[in-house]
């Protein structure tokens, strides 16, 4: 009985991370498209959003066949209700990878963004695909150490955020109110995708130990 669980478990946090991975390409492709102004790109992003939901729906199976096979208590419970709200999570970074996708199509066959962003975005896309893959690592080897070491991972991300808010409010700034709106939506889609990336970090942790980051920190 305890193997069985064992081996459905291991399914369920591999199908997790094959999401990890998927919605990281996601923004991958979906930073080119925006910085590229390529249409067929976005618009592929686009379609292959339907594979995110897909295996959303499988990991929620998983999830579901172990609550009700396995009969699980205390920790091996604990597991299962953080592989639900993992499976949230990863959905809405999927979700924020689309949204950037959807900006670069709507205004096609302009580029979205001016000269003076274009760095910032390059960068919040190079660290959202890298929050990505560190979450896909912390997933598979549940090791929270790795998991708390993440969760300050999306700093560099908050401190362009920020950077970006000043060069829109600069007096320079000479591209008007709707560049504005789309650098701010933009802006905010890369933050909430990092900010996704640490709350995965910090069920990981939960999974891993019972306790919160926070109540580890206090207990070492």
């Amino acid at each position: 009985m305890r193997e069985a669980y064992q081996e459905q478990m291991a399914a369920l946090n591999r199908v997790l991370g094959e999401m990890v991975d998927e919605v990281g390409a996601a923004m991958a492709q979906a930073t080119e498209a925006l910085l590229e102004g390529d249409l067929e790109l976005a618009e592929q992003v686009i379609s292959d959003h339907d594979g995110v939901a897909d295996k959303s729906g499988e990991a929620e199976d998983l999830a579901f066949q172990l609550l009700a096979l396995q009969a699980p208590v205390a920790g091996d419970l604990r597991s299962i209700v953080s592989g639900f709200q993992l499976v949230a999570e990863i959905d809405r970074m999927g979700a924020l990878a689309l949204h950037v996708a959807k900006v670069a199509r709507r205004r096609h066959p302009a580029k979205v963004l001016p000269e003076e962003v274009t760095g910032y975005f390059a960068e919040m896309g190079r660290l959202a695909v890298e929050l990505a893959h560190n979450s896909r690592r912390v997933l598979e080897n549940q090791n929270y150490r790795d998991a708390l070491a993440l969760m300050g991972d999306d700093d560099a991300m908050d401190d362009l955020h920020r950077h970006l808010f000043t060069v829109m409010m600069d007096r320079e700034w000479s591209h008007g109110v709707a560049a504005a709106v789309d650098v701010t939506l933009l802006g905010r889609y890369y933050e909430r995708f990092a900010d996704h990336a640490v709350l995965i970090a910090r069920r990981v942790v939960f999974q891993a130990t019972g306790k919160t980051p926070e109540q580890l920190l206090e207990a070492s």
